[in-house]
């Protein structure tokens, strides 16, 4: 088995992250404790929200918003097949039916014409995902969202401190959602947060996060069934401390893909992410790179497995989910050409804060070389 010397990805903890976890540790207070509530009112006030909800990952925060919402069995969620698979998951947890939309070929995002033209009467919700941490064209498709009376959640898992025309995306729908798995810009190792400006989502969510408790503060009176989605004090010392260094940490991010597209941008076998938009900031998740025309699917394995070979890691993301074996035979309300085109040339490179420039270097050469062995008639 090959030795991965650049992996995909790795948390940046530092010295004082591992003290901020290891102080609560000396408390007796381990759960729905200070550090929850300061997490909170401190993510709030970045975000820009006025409510904040710790939960214990990014997919219980999308499946407690849908419920939120009032999202109810045999209803329709617009959502991209082109994202993690867990947008669409929660849609069917919740008994309601995800309806795939196609991407734009350039942002990689839902694409707001087509969201417009699948919806029906039955359709009741938008999941607006930030693909890579690249705003989606909110302005647009809000205004389908308000056209059509349909609630909005940003699926803002990938994109923490982006921005789109001044504002940070997760504060434009009626919920947003954050996640801080360790592959994240900021990571509390496992966990989420629901942002909102709506009372009664936030309430709603703060009960069902917590098996559905009352407001009353007795352990035992529950006003509905939820869930145990809670996320512990040691969790939360962590996301405090990341998120103090959170511009710190996104300009690092934002150095490494400047440094991809250094050695990229000018290669005619690939097609590298835009550095820079228009209309806001993108908050760099993954680096992900599209293969030129001439490769499909077995050659974008094949690059992957030659990088493996030379202990080089990568991702093939995102695989379209109406192809996974789990949505095998689901029945598509229009073709998603973009979608399936891109979902077999995308390839993520090694991404994250502590890579080196060297390092960077050496992915590209490797890729490019793995290219050109692999290309037909290389």
């Amino acid at each position: 088995m090959t030795t991965l010397r650049i992996p995909l990805s790795a948390p940046d903890i530092s010295e004082q992250d591992i003290a901020a976890v290891t102080a609560v540790l000396r408390t007796p207070q381990l759960s729905l404790g200070p550090q929850l509530a300061a997490f909170e009112t401190e993510f709030a006030a970045y975000i820009g929200t006025q409510h904040a909800v710790a939960v214990n990952s990014g997919t219980s925060g999308l499946q407690l918003c849908l419920r939120a919402i009032g999202v109810q069995p045999g209803d329709e969620v617009l959502v991209p097949s082109y994202t993690f698979i867990a947008a669409a998951n929660v849609i069917r947890h919740e008994r309601a039916l995800p309806v795939f939309v196609d991407v734009d070929a350039k942002t990689l995002n839902m694409q707001p014409e087509l969201a417009a033209a699948a919806v029906t009467k039955k359709t009741r919700a938008m999941m607006i995902v930030h693909t890579f941490g690249r705003p989606a064209a909110l302005d647009r498709l809000m205004a389908i969202a308000a056209d059509r009376r349909l609630r909005v959640i940003e699926d803002a898992c990938e994109a923490i401190g982006a921005d789109f025309k001044g504002r940070r995306v997760g504060s434009f729908g009626d919920a947003g959602i954050f996640a801080f798995y360790p592959n994240k810009q900021i990571t509390t190792g496992e966990g989420g947060m629901i942002v909102t400006n709506d009372l009664a989502i936030a309430r709603r969510v703060r009960s069902l996060r917590n098996q559905g408790r009352t407001d009353s503060g007795d352990w035992l009176d529950h006003a509905e069934p939820g869930f145990n989605y809670r996320l512990s004090e040691m969790n939360c010392a962590l996301g405090r401390s990341q998120l103090r260094r959170i511009e710190e940490i996104l300009e690092q991010r934002a150095q490494v893909a400047a440094w991809y597209d250094d050695y990229l941008r000018d290669e005619p076998q690939v097609i590298v992410p835009e550095l820079r938009i228009p209309d806001g900031r993108v908050s760099w998740f993954v680096y992900v790179v599209r293969l030129a025309d001439q490769f499909g699917r077995a050659e974008r394995d094949a690059v992957v497995q030659r990088m493996r070979a030379h202990g080089i890691a990568c991702g093939r993301y995102f695989p379209p989910i109406h192809q996974q074996p789990a949505y095998r035979g689901w029945a598509l309300r229009h073709p998603l050409p973009v979608t399936e085109s891109v979902g077999e040339r995308c390839v993520a490179l090694p991404f994250f804060n502590g890579l080196s420039q060297s390092q960077v270097h050496e992915v590209c050469a490797c890729l490019l070389e793995a290219l050109t062995m692999t290309a037909p008639g290389g």
